[in-house]
């Protein structure tokens, strides 16, 4: 089998889709969609997302240096979608998706609740690249729908039908092809 020489170019997929909502004081909130999101440190918990210097949110985010990453799921898909083709210079994008505010813990900006986990961050370092800013942030606050817990006080996030990015489209997650530590595990 053969592989094509390609430019150099950003093909590490699939990606979680998530929405990033922020907010300035007295103002309402907005929801952006984020592929180029991650984790970046387990202890302290920080991830990372990046968003490109002429969106909306970018600066609203470097004022406020809060946010909160909310992910999606297959029956956010069309919301997921609009919010990243849509302004929120232009648009409501609460109202135009139907999103109700989930008042967070620690921030003041609000998560949307129909999605299954708000993670609430701080900005600890706006790193300016190319295109795109990459907000480092640290975790303060997670709030989950208790809807996903099961009879032992078990999260099963994988039961929320979470999607992902991959080169154009969002897709649901399927099948679980292994767990962490199945390859060395006794038998």
């Amino acid at each position: 089998m053969a592989k094509q020489i390609w430019k150099p170019g950003n093909m590490l997929y699939p990606l979680p889709a998530v929405l990033v909502s922020c907010m300035r004081p007295g103002g309402r909130p907005n929801a952006l969609t984020v592929a180029w999101a991650a984790t970046v440190c387990s202890e302290p918990p920080m991830l990372s997302v990046s968003v490109r210097k002429e969106r909306y949110s970018h600066d609203i985010i470097m004022e406020t240096g809060e946010f909160v990453v909310n992910l999606t799921t297959k029956q956010m898909v069309h919301a997921t979608d609009y919010c990243g083709v849509r302004s929120g210079r232009d648009v409501d994008k609460f109202k135009e998706c139907g999103f109700h505010e989930e008042p967070s813990q620690v921030i003041s900006v609000p998560g949307i609740k129909e999605s299954p986990v708000n993670i609430e961050c701080k900005v600890a370092e706006a790193k300016v690249l190319g295109s795109h800013t990459m907000f480092i942030a640290n975790v303060v606050g997670v709030l989950v729908d208790e809807a996903y817990m099961d009879e032992n006080g078990k999260f099963c996030l994988n039961d929320a039908g979470l999607i992902a990015y991959s080169h154009g489209a969002y897709r649901e997650l399927g099948e679980t092809a292994g767990t962490f530590g199945y390859s060395v595990r006794k038998k």
